[in-house]
């Protein structure tokens, strides 16, 4: 998701505090639990992790995008890849929008999030 406007930071010019986001779609938030950024693109024949950036993991999903049934692939295919159960995973937002955030209340760590989502893209 683009950023609206440059923050500036005291004595800093715009372009260092740019530098300082996060440069990776996994984080974790204030509560302590994993997000994830995610690029939704559902009507694919399968479901698939199809690109990794600074902003987002982008996800082909196997489902149409009408009542609900990509969210539920898409998190149905992220339980699947974190070896984790459906009700781990749920949408924080974006359920009518393709940029979603995704969070995980597991034990898994960001980086563990982010080997295992490298893993699935290969």
């Amino acid at each position: 998701m683009p950023k609206k406007g440059k923050a500036q930071v005291k004595g800093q010019p715009a372009a260092a505090v740019q530098q300082e986001a996060p440069s990776s779609p996994v984080t974790r938030d204030k509560s302590g639990a994993v997000t994830v950024i995610v690029h939704a693109k559902p009507g694919a024949k399968h479901s698939g992790i199809t690109d990794i950036s600074a902003e987002a993991v982008g996800v082909s999903i196997a489902a149409p995008p009408t009542d609900g049934e990509a969210n539920t692939e898409l998190i149905r295919y992220l339980a699947e890849v974190l070896d984790l159960k459906k009700s781990h995973i749920s949408l924080d937002k974006g359920s009518r929008s393709r940029d979603k955030v995704i969070r995980v209340d597991s034990s898994l760590s960001p980086e563990e999030v982010m080997r295992r989502i490298r893993e699935e893209a290969g």
